[in-house]
């Protein structure tokens, strides 16, 4: 229930255009009913946001399920801490990597980024594949 967010009510103002090279990129791990691992990326104004279910890859060869879940304001990136039960998401919520990262191609069924984290670098792949909101994270052979 969006009534229930902890950004409620925030007003959005920073926005990255669309031809800067770095943007913001963030993985939480995030404690709530399943550990899950929260990709987001700084994109159109907003956090681009994926719950994956096991840790991100660091290696090639290695794919993980992403769910692409609502956007996220900008601000919620330097978010850790505890969100409250009756909340969405209530949980424990901790930056597991962050940094910055160079969008290299973008459909509306594949992402390709660049991140350059403190436990995450090279080339990375969103790749959707079932539905609207499954998608494919990996990291691209090569790298």
């Amino acid at each position: 229930m969006a009534a229930n967010r902890i950004w409620d009510n925030q007003i959005i103002t920073r926005e990255n255009p669309l031809n800067s090279k770095e943007r913001i990129f963030v993985i939480q791990k995030h404690a709530a009913r399943r550990l899950h691992y929260d990709l987001r990326l700084e994109m159109d104004g907003v956090l681009k946001s994926w719950a994956v279910p096991k840790k991100p890859p660091k290696t090639p060869g290695i794919k993980r399920l992403a769910v692409q879940v609502e956007d996220h304001p900008i601000e919620y990136a330097n978010f850790e801490g505890i969100i409250p039960e009756g909340h969405y998401g209530a949980g424990r919520v901790e930056i597991w990597d962050k940094g910055s990262y160079v969008l290299k191609e973008r459909t509306d069924n594949k992402i390709v980024f660049e991140l350059n984290g403190e436990k995450l670098k090279g080339t990375y792949v969103l790749l959707r594949f079932k539905g609207d909101k499954n998608w494919l994270f990996f990291k691209k052979k090569g790298e």
